[in-house]
Formats: C-alpha cells, structure tokens, sequence
C-alpha cells in the first residue's frame, strides 16, 4: 500500500527532517556518480554495515550504525523511503522538538541494525539504507495520529470502480498493515534474517524503538487534527 501524502500542518518548519532527506539524495547521487564506488555485485560499500564485520570488529565498525541508513541500493530504495520520511517525520519531528527527533531518528536506526545482527551475526551481506529509522518515524506517527487520514494509492484494482485510483485511509491502518507485514517474514524461517535485499528485522527493530522512545522524549502536545471519518474517495473527500 503506498502512501501519497497526509493532511496534518506544522507548527515549526521541519528543519531536521529536511535536512535527513537531502543528506540521502546527496549521498545517493555520489553513489550513483561513482564518487562512492560500490562493487559491480554489490557486495562492497563504503560505509555500509556486515554484520559479521560488527561481530568481529565491533570498535571499528561502529561508526557504521549510523553511515549505512545514508546509503541505498537503488533509485526505488531511495525514492519509497524518502517519500515515508517526507509524509511522516515532519509531523513527529513538530511533536518532539528538532534535537529529540534527530535522536530518535538515530537512535531507531541504530535498533534496526541491532537487531539485523543479531538474528544473523554471521551475515556477509552489507546492510544499507534509511528504512530502520524511517519504521521509528512511523511508530511514533502511529501513537500520536493513529486517525489522521492518508491518502494512498488504491491496491485493488477492482475496487477503482467504486473509489477511483486514490483513497483515503486512517494512519493506523496503513502503518500496522506495513509493520504486520515485516514481522510477518522476520517470522518465517525462509525470510527471517532477510530476503530479497530487504532488511525486515531491521524494520521490526526500529518500529519497536520508535514505540518506545517517542514516549520518552515528546515534548510538545499533539495537534488538534480532522481525524478519518470514512472510506473515500478523495475527489469526494474534498
């Protein structure tokens, strides 16, 4: 399910969010211009993390927990976790404060990796991009707009008889079918240290951290907001 956009302002401009999201498209274009030169195969990248590399060095690799959510194997990586923190993190990012938001942030990033290590600690695939921290992000949005309306992109194409290519959905929704997704292969056997390039132990990891820490360091009220009321289009919704 893809999310397009959510309707909530902001009191304070998101100035960290904003600043995260051009430090990954900047780091991807010097991916993608060579300047970072990742291997053909892919199987070396400056600054992303193994974790049989952290097991065996950890001092050396620390510094890794936090470069590799700035690097991403693809445009359609980029571009899906750009769009979850530009939908998502300013919102938060207004409800925690700047300097609280940038630690969470890390912080969840830092739990993704964690826990993607420690279900395969003798992994050699290096370990890329921003979605650990991005799933914190949308952990907290959950628990303080769990009914904020969000507009995606309808999956059924059937149903775009009765609401068109574009619905809207609650926040809750759209942000635990995501998660019970993750979990759900972290739990199958096949796919539980990860399948297909995706981290999805990772995205469990920084989930649960984003649930606890954006607990802790709220500082700020929720805004008062138009909750979901019903299934709709949005031609009809406006």
């Amino acid at each position: 399910m893809l999310p397009l956009r959510d309707y909530l302002p902001t009191r304070s401009r998101a100035v960290v969010n904003y600043v995260l999201i051009a430090v990954n498209i900047l780091v991807f274009a010097l991916e993608a211009s060579g300047t970072i030169a990742v291997s053909a195969d892919g199987t070396s990248i400056p600054g992303a993390l193994v974790p049989a590399e952290l097991v065996a060095h950890p001092s050396a690799n620390l510094p890794r927990l936090i470069s590799y959510m700035f690097l991403h194997g693809g445009i359609e990586h980029i571009a899906g976790n750009m769009l979850f923190l530009w939908i998502f993190g300013d919102n938060v990012e207004d409800a925690l404060g700047h300097g609280r938001y940038l630690l969470m942030y890390f912080a969840c990033g830092i739990a993704a990796a964690l826990l993607q290590v420690a279900l395969g600690p003798h992994s050699t695939v290096p370990m890329i991009g921003a979605s650990g921290a991005i799933s914190g992000v949308l952990a907290a949005y959950l628990l303080l707009y769990p009914t904020s309306p969000i507009l995606v992109v309808n999956p059924i194409p059937l149903l775009w008889l009765f609401w068109g290519l574009f619905m809207s959905l609650p926040a809750w929704f759209v942000i635990i079918e995501w998660f019970a997704l993750n979990l759900w292969n972290v739990l199958r056997p096949s796919t539980g240290q990860g399948a297909g390039g995706v981290a999805f132990a990772a995205h469990v990891g920084g989930f649960v951290a984003g649930l606890i820490l954006s607990r802790l360091l709220r500082t700020r009220a929720r805004l008062e907001y138009q909750p979901w009321r019903r299934l709709l289009p949005e031609r009809r919704r406006r």
